[in-house]
């Protein structure tokens, strides 16, 4: 009696499909219920940590199309997530409803972003990496001072969205909407990373000469990336706004921008599954050392006011132990404990 083993395609389309296999998408489907069952069994502090994992999610796999897929690094990505929160801060105040505005936000963030790319054309690596550094700080400056759209220092109110005369005025409800573009940022970017255009903006990556020889026109895919990336990055600033329903300039600081960084840096360059994990990673971590100071506190106070204090420099600390010790990621993490269970017990 003859088995077949292993995984056989017929055709390149079956090759690329999503989820591969019954158990798969078996296994998926049942992760999807238990996710969207969550809310109904979590407090509202931990849904709200879901939903900033959903806008970091969107954040994370905008800036990993640009600098995973397309080799682009920048430094800014948190000012553009910036501009599509102050951008339908401003439009929800000049009544525009809230999908309208999601879409507004988002072209304006694609505007900047592809404003603040051109220099790409001429500037690659370190020097790319200070250029977004640049427009990180200029948009800082003028979230800070434009005071007749922005608010300045003062901040500006924004209200919480509304669709066809439904409010998602609650975590659950907005746990729900932030999923749903969540999930759809991921279908998006995975399916751009399969077109053209990402084949495009992988073979910038890999060595932008020789894609200029096979005829990639390297200042249009480049454009591209950065207006892609933004767009999304300002779709996850509108709904940080409509979540938090007031925004100052304080959250979009440099720091942002290094932690989208880092969710696709732990996460695994290049890989949109990976940017999902760096962003949930990342996302938890500091809830992580809470709960860690709220357990040593009864033994160790000092301990854990210490451990507090020192978020960033743990931080950074896991961020230089990925480098060194899970260069790849986290994706290719799971692609090696996948791997040993589809061969188990076998060595081989």
């Amino acid at each position: 009696m003859q088995t077949k083993c292993g995984v056989f395609f017929e055709s390149y389309r079956e090759e690329a499909r999503l989820l591969v296999g019954g158990f798969q998408k078996s296994r998926f489907a049942a992760f999807f219920l238990l996710l969207l069952a969550s809310p109904w069994f979590l407090n509202n502090y931990h849904v709200s940590v879901l939903i900033f994992i959903n806008i970091a999610i969107i954040a994370a796999v905008s800036l990993n199309v640009l600098t995973g897929a397309c080799g682009q690094i920048s430094l800014g990505h948190g000012a553009f997530v910036g501009v599509g929160a102050y951008a339908a801060a401003y439009f929800g105040f000049q009544g525009v409803p809230f999908l309208p505005g999601l879409l507004l936000a988002g072209v304006a963030a694609a505007i900047v972003g592809a404003f603040f790319g051109i220099p790409s054309l001429r500037l690659k690596g370190i020097y790319l990496a200070i250029s977004t550094l640049a427009a990180q700080l200029i948009l800082e400056y003028v979230f800070l001072h434009w005071d007749a759209v922005t608010g300045g220092s003062n901040g500006m109110p924004v209200d919480s969205p509304s669709i066809a005369g439904f409010a998602f005025d609650t975590d659950r409800s907005m746990f729900y909407l932030t999923l749903f573009f969540a999930v759809l940022a991921v279908l998006v970017a995975s399916n751009v990373m399969r077109t053209r255009f990402g084949r495009a903006f992988i073979a910038i990556r890999d060595h932008y000469l020789s894609a200029e020889i096979v005829g990639v026109d390297l200042f249009r895919f480049k454009l591209l990336a950065f207006a892609f990336s933004s767009f999304m990055a300002g779709v996850a600033g509108a709904l940080w706004a409509h979540y938090t329903m007031y925004i100052t300039p304080e959250p979009f600081a440099i720091t942002l921008s290094i932690s989208y960084l880092a969710m696709i840096i732990i996460g695994g360059l290049g890989s949109v599954q990976g940017a999902v994990f760096g962003a949930i990673f990342i996302t938890i971590l500091p809830e992580a050392l809470g709960y860690l100071a709220d357990g040593l506190s009864g033994v160790f106070p000092e301990v854990s006011s210490y451990l507090l204090a020192a978020k960033e420099g743990v931080f950074g600390l896991v961020l230089v132990l990925f480098l060194i010790f899970e260069p790849e990621g986290l994706n290719h993490r799971w692609k090696l404990f996948k791997s040993y269970w589809k061969l188990y017990p076998f060595a081989h």
